[in-house]
């Protein structure tokens, strides 16, 4: 392809994105009435426990960004 024909493809392909977002402009604003929020699935849901871990699982692990425990920083 020469130089002229890559330049109208980008053009052309412009082109039609520019299309394409302006109509999801469009109709991203306007909700649908026919259609509710779907409810959350409680199957989905995870349960956090207010107890504190278990501090072996933290056991030979660095903190990020502030390097290993037993060593300082330069």
């Amino acid at each position: 392809m020469s130089l002229h024909d890559d330049l109208t493809a980008v053009r052309r392909d412009l082109d039609e994105l520019v299309r394409k977002v302006e109509r999801l402009e469009r109709t991203a604003g306007r909700p649908d009435p026919g259609r509710r929020p779907a409810a959350p699935d409680p199957s989905r849901m995870v349960t956090i426990p207010d107890a504190p871990y278990d501090s072996t699982l933290w056991t030979d692990t660095d903190d990020e960004g502030l390097g290993a425990r037993d060593r300082r920083a330069p």
